[in-house]
């Protein structure tokens, strides 16, 4: 650990300069500007709104592109805590709207930069509710990528300091925006289909194996891995630390991500308890699945089922890594089980409903900007028209939490011994054995073979607490190191 002291990285280093110096006069002159400037107002759209992104490797390029020359908006400052990935996204910045933004490593001085209007965050999961937290203190508003938070205390605390301190904060579950899925829900939650009795959730996305790698790797050089970790155990990576993988195998590990349940199943998670029309979580969920096909560093399930008892409805949710099938035509999407048909949800920007007997009723299409429908809830100060208000993404959030802490908490299962987890429940029964199916024709021998059987968890959704569990109340939070709490 001694190669890996803390330290401030590349303030006034050649990397730092090599980087910036390529952008030319024009950028430095606009990084003199932007100090020189005073904060934007958010009233009247002729009034230009100043915006940081934070964390650039992946969706934070999107995130660039989003605000970057679009609705009198400019993307000031761009943070990451690797110095490696900002070339990319400062030549989107640069194209989209001719200005170079400022550079920084660092977040808080993003923060104190009172210039700046909007933060918008595109981090691993684990920063996401302190860097949201940080920014409406500092009284920025926030766009938070999906899931808001690496645990359900932290998404509570991001929906309280939204409220405090009166700030626009949106989600990053994009689909919402989508105007053929807005449609699609206004069409099932009118009751034309009848009754929702089961919402399925499905994210059957192939994940190869991250490999194994022998003990603790040291990260990039050109990253401040000290900053990375914020909130989380100050600890070597133990996954390959080359530029691809370091930025994104994070996912996989508990610390850092959520398994794929909290990383592309967040957006199906979401649609799917807003197709049940529940704006509140579960009192009863239970998860089961494993790691299978490989064996690598991996933590999280890369095969998992959650099933969500809201009493008069369920929402049911898979997640597969492994080569397979699409159920209903749909593999990254939802399923809509109800009294007279169902829906089909397979896209970002639209939806199928069919009778029982699987004619066709009506198709539902059309995207739409949920960056653009941020800045117009900026700019109106009213929440109410945003289209995923992070007690959306909170709640949507927590439900993938609530699955992931059942999972851990259960105990290994061999497939040959027949489950009783399910209680009477025909739904999960048949999820279930269709998960056995998928195993098999990926040659997983499933008579040598166990699964984890999660623990059935009962919640209280009024104080967001298990009920008479200490030791899963325990996961609805995290240790974390001193300076970066979220509180």
């Amino acid at each position: 650990m001694s190669t890996m002291h803390r330290r401030e990285f590349l303030k006034d280093s050649a990397v730092l300069s090599a980087v910036i110096a390529g952008f030319g006069e024009l950028g430095e002159m606009n990084v003199r500007a932007d100090e020189e400037t005073k904060p934007a107002k958010k009233g009247e759209a002729n009034e230009q709104l100043r915006v940081a992104v934070i964390g650039v490797h992946g969706r934070g390029k999107e995130h660039v592109s989003g605000f970057a020359g679009k609705h009198n908006c400019i993307v000031a400052t761009i943070c990451d805590v690797d110095s490696a990935v900002i070339p990319g996204a400062m030549s989107i910045a640069e194209k989209k709207q001719k200005q170079t933004p400022k550079y920084e490593q660092d977040i808080r001085k993003v923060l104190d930069d009172k210039t700046i209007d909007i933060v918008s965050i595109a981090t691993p999961n684990h920063w996401h509710a302190l860097a949201a937290v940080w920014a409406m203190q500092a009284g920025k508003d926030v766009y938070v990528e999906k899931p808001v938070s690496h645990n359900v205390s932290e998404g509570r605390r991001i929906v309280e300091t939204a409220r405090k301190h009166d700030r626009i904060c949106q989600t990053g579950t994009q689909i919402r925006s989508s105007a053929g899925v807005r449609e699609a829900m206004d069409f099932l939650q009118s009751g034309k289909l009848g009754k929702v009795h089961v919402s399925r959730g499905l994210c059957y996305k192939t994940r190869n194996s991250i490999g194994k790698v022998d003990g603790p790797q040291e990260p990039p050089k050109s990253m401040n891995y000290d900053l990375w970790c914020g909130p989380a155990p100050f600890k070597p990576p133990h996954r390959k630390t080359s530029f691809g993988t370091v930025h994104y195998d994070w996912h996989w590990f508990w610390d850092y991500g959520n398994g794929d349940l909290g990383n592309q199943g967040i957006h199906q998670m979401d649609v799917a308890r807003w197709g049940l029309g529940k704006n509140e979580l579960a009192p009863s969920v239970i998860s089961v699945g494993g790691r299978f096909g490989y064996i690598d560093d991996g933590e999280t399930a890369n095969t998992q089922i959650c099933v969500f008892d809201y009493g008069d409805s369920e929402l049911i949710f898979e997640v597969r890594g492994l080569k397979t099938d699409p159920f209903k035509n749909a593999r990254v999407g939802n399923v809509f089980h109800c009294d007279e048909g169902y829906m089909v949800l397979g896209s970002y920007e639209g939806a199928i409903a069919f009778d029982p007997s699987g004619q066709l009723i009506k198709k539902f299409g059309g995207g739409g900007d949920h960056f653009g429908n941020f800045v117009q809830a900026v700019r109106s100060r009213k929440k109410e028209e945003l289209h995923a208000d992070i007690l959306e993404g909170h709640l949507s959030s927590a439900l993938c939490h609530l699955g992931n802490i059942s999972y851990r908490l259960g105990k290994p299962q061999p497939f040959s011994q027949h489950s009783k987890a399910f209680g009477d429940d025909k739904e999960a029964y048949e999820t279930l054995a269709r998960m056995e199916e998928h195993l098999k024709a990926n040659n997983l021998p499933l008579d040598s073979t166990s699964y984890q059987v999660g623990r059935r968890l009962a919640f209280d959704a009024k104080v967001e607490k298990f009920v008479n569990d200490k030791e899963a109340d325990a996961m609805l939070t995290r240790e974390y190191r001193k300076g970066f709490e979220v509180s």
